[in-house]
């Protein structure tokens, strides 16, 4: 899963999981441009920033324009607040949408050219809020169902020059994480949740990024990859098993 000489560009690569994504295509031997509306806090090593609102089309364009190739693009940029639907204009998810969604469609496109002329590859990072109900995400978690959509298609439409594929994410331990899941003690009861017993660390994002990214996936397009730990546990086994109590299981029927 080599990667030498490759250049990458990861969106929303300054910080959190598309740092942990720019970290590990170092690592694996790339020239990484991060960019992003606003420098990192604190500078990723072996990275190039580029300032970028990847919903600026005109912008995109001169980013690739001055790159001297792209063998791999990386959509991470995106994400959402914590907002019930009630509690927020139209406009307002609309703007959830065309950041999580249309946005890596304009990137892919001014993208274009350069990935096809290298036999380049695109990753794009999904959610598995884009999988189930996403209550107080609603946008996102649909922009997000949009976005795995949109990358089967393109898989189909750009073959065999670009490949295409989906990392569909769960959730990540982060610098941002108590905004979503409350204190240590909160964020140790999410990963109890987890079957694997914990949250994913933006590094391990990373390493399936660079492994879709890689001659390793050479016969691989148009897949969703889950990075979840094993999904969430179904609620209704707790449930089920509260209502028990302490006793056994009951014996699931056999066919003779």
């Amino acid at each position: 899963m080599e990667l030498d000489g490759k250049v990458a560009v990861v969106t929303g690569g300054t910080r959190g999981v598309g740092a942990g994504i720019a970290r590990a295509f170092v690592r694996a031997g790339a020239e990484v441009v991060v960019c992003a509306r606003r420098p990192p806090d604190v500078p990723l090593p072996g990275t190039e920033f580029v300032p970028l609102d990847v919903r600026d089309t005109d912008a995109a364009g001169r980013l690739f324009a001055r790159l001297p190739r792209l063998d791999v693009l990386v959509n991470n940029a995106g994400g959402a607040p914590h907002r019930p639907l009630t509690e927020a204009g139209p406009e307002r998810h609309a703007r959830v949408v065309q950041l999580n969604l249309l946005a890596p469609l304009t990137v892919s496109l001014a993208a274009y050219d350069r990935l096809r002329h290298s036999q380049g590859s695109i990753v794009m990072i999904g959610s598995v809020s884009g999988g189930r109900p996403s209550p107080g995400t609603a946008a996102y978690g649909a922009a997000k169902a949009g976005l795995e959509h949109l990358a089967r298609s393109m898989a189909v439409e750009w073959a065999p020059d670009i490949r295409v594929n989906t990392l569909v994410v769960g959730m990540v331990r982060t610098e941002r994480s108590h905004l979503h899941y409350g204190d240590r003690d909160g964020i140790a009861a999410v990963a109890r949740t987890v079957p694997l017993g914990r949250l994913a660390e933006p590094s391990d994002v990373g390493r399936a990024a660079v492994f879709l990214a890689s001659d390793a996936a050479a016969y691989i397009s148009g897949a969703s990859l889950q990075v979840h730990g094993g999904g969430e546990r179904p609620a209704f086994l707790d449930a089920a098993g509260a209502g028990r109590g302490s006793g056994p299981p009951p014996t699931a029927d056999k066919e003779s």
